[in-house]
């Protein structure tokens, strides 16, 4: 007898490949070099602009700015310190806030939903690009200000928070844990910006939302009055790196940032999935 071949059924793509659909579609849009520009640009223009000051010049007012012509590795940490008033909330909006209501106004994303693809796939997908390309630009962000910096102004021990000196390795093992830290706080900006994206259909109103956003909080921290609220605002979570540039290290605000970062992220990230695999395909 003659076997009869049985044809396989076709293989719905995985999360691998939407993630991969997905980093392609970062890779072509202009305003993701715009982003990863802007996180190269800003470490430059701020030791340009010790190099042009005078030799007292500088933000000797915040946490390692007196240091910072006597070592390059306080370069990155000055960099962290005003990064998060604007730079790093921007470069995740600009991205974060457009990835799901760019596909909305171009109507490519109806036609992706009534593939063969998991809705969860996409989203997923969509999340862990923005979530990668925003890595990267902190990495970017705190690399130049550190390679740059240290070989500008040396690449000497650090004097800690708590006025101990600091080896060089163990500096930079300490940066990259503060900057892990700082990137929980990223993550919970990008969640918000999904949600937006997701629910608002419109990049415009997704990215500007979530810069309201994040001055608002800003903001918020600055009122006295509102004291007992700073422990738990998303904005005060961007300084929980300082607890790795004390000795011994301070876990105490390390691990509140932790937890109050996934505070905000993880309701909006569950309230984006929702609305998009839910989202009524035959009505756009």
């Amino acid at each position: 007898m003659t076997a009869v071949a049985v044809p396989h059924r076709a293989r719905r793509p995985g999360l691998g490949t939407v993630y991969r659909w997905e980093i392609r579609k970062l890779i072509v849009q202009k305003r993701t070099y715009m982003g990863l520009f802007a996180a190269l640009a800003v470490p430059l223009i701020f030791i340009a602009g010790l190099l042009l000051g005078g030799h007292d010049s500088g933000p000797n007012d915040i946490p390692f700015g007196a240091y910072v012509r006597q070592s390059g590795l306080a370069i990155p940490l000055v960099c962290m310190f005003f990064g998060s008033i604007w730079l790093l909330p921007l470069i995740t909006a600009l991205v974060a806030g457009d990835i799901v209501a760019t596909e909305d106004h171009n109507g490519t994303l109806k036609t992706i939903l009534t593939r063969s693809v998991e809705r969860w796939h996409v989203f997923a997908g969509k999340t862990l690009a923005a979530l990668t390309y925003v890595f990267v630009a902190l990495l970017i962000f705190l690399t130049v200000g550190l390679v740059v910096g240290g070989l500008i102004y040396g690449f000497n021990p650090l004097i800690s928070l708590s006025g101990t000196h600091v080896s060089v390795g163990r500096g930079l093992v300490l940066i990259g844990a503060g900057g892990l830290a700082y990137f929980l706080p990223i993550v919970a900006i990008a969640s918000i910006a999904l949600l937006l994206s997701t629910v608002t259909r419109n990049s415009a109103a997704a990215v500007v939302g979530t810069l309201v956003i994040s001055i608002m909080l800003q903001l918020v921290g600055i009122i006295s009055a509102l004291d007992f609220t700073h422990p738990y605002l998303l904005s005060t979570q961007f300084d929980a790196w300082q607890g790795f540039l004390r000795e011994p290290i301070d876990w105490a605000p390390i691990v509140r940032g932790a937890w109050v970062s996934a505070a905000y992220a993880v309701p909006a990230f569950a309230a984006a999935f929702t609305v998009f695999v839910r989202r009524d395909v035959a009505g756009g």
